[in-house]
């Protein structure tokens, strides 16, 4: 049965949370935020699951509690579901509330989640006198100078604020830099000699250049990222006198494997 109902812009979805806590109420709140949705799962006024598209425990709970537009509804019923968050209701705001302060400051600081996080020395001088927690540790052996911060949420399942709190560590004591390597460009079909089937992708020489003045890819690249609508994909590249300025040369095979047509915009950035 719905006893609650309301809009993001009427009420805080904290205050919310208050008032399920106060009547001790046990039932699932779902929340609906534009395109993305989640659910919290109350048992005597204490949040004890909670789930979104992309998360479950408490990482969903505090994704949830962050949004401040949209519409949510109570459901009271009963909840059977092992229960992934232990902590009371203050606590988990207070804890919400906190990660959103961090989040402002360190989207602040790194404002492009697309950017690559590039550390400009080698362990163990790079944490050489640095208080690093163990969360820390294992996040930073993902930046490698290839990876973005996307990515290594991604590859290290955490949120974005462990990541960037991680980055934030290197920047403050001059060990990291922020690169910004992908590169918008033009499709068009790779030519080939009579029955000679290319295995690698082509790019201008000048690009080469551009690419090498940066840390990480000083040594020469021997691998591109590729990343259209449908995903990434790395294969082998060749850079090549006389190709026009920012086009990517794609064999055939390639470019129907990927639904790539001539003239279409793509990004690229070097791989390992």
């Amino acid at each position: 049965m719905s006893n609650l109902r309301g809009t993001l812009e009427s009420i805080a979805l904290t205050d919310v949370a208050q008032l399920l806590h106060v009547n001790r109420k046990t039932g699932m709140l779902q929340v609906t935020s534009g395109k993305v949705s989640g659910v919290l799962y109350f048992s005597r006024g204490e949040v004890i699951h909670a789930e979104t598209l992309s998360a479950r425990g408490e990482q969903a709970a505090f994704e949830v509690l962050e949004w401040v537009s949209g519409h949510f509804e109570f459901l009271t019923t009963q909840v059977q579901i092992p229960a992934s968050i232990r902590r009371t209701v203050p606590d988990l705001l207070m804890d919400s509330a906190r990660l959103q302060d961090s989040r402002k400051r360190l989207h602040s600081i790194f404002p492009r989640l697309t950017a690559v996080p590039w550390p400009t020395m080698r362990p163990p001088q790079l944490l050489e006198g640095l208080k690093v927690f163990a969360e820390d540790r294992r996040i930073l052996p993902f930046f490698d100078g290839y990876r973005d911060f996307q990515d290594i949420m991604a590859a290290t399942g955490q949120h974005d604020v462990a990541v960037l709190q991680a980055a934030s560590l290197l920047k403050d004591a001059g060990r990291l830099e922020v690169l910004e390597p992908d590169a918008h460009v033009t499709v068009s079909e790779l030519k080939t000699g009579l029955f000679k089937k290319a295995d690698y992708l082509g790019l201008p020489t000048a690009m080469e250049g551009w690419w090498t003045v940066l840390g990480p890819y000083r040594h020469g690249i021997n691998h591109l990222r590729v990343i259209w609508p449908k995903g990434p994909a790395v294969e082998r590249v060749a850079f090549i006198p006389g190709l026009p300025e920012k086009h990517v040369a794609i064999p055939r095979e390639l470019m129907q494997a990927w639904d790539l047509a001539e003239g279409t915009h793509v990004k690229v950035r070097p791989a390992p």
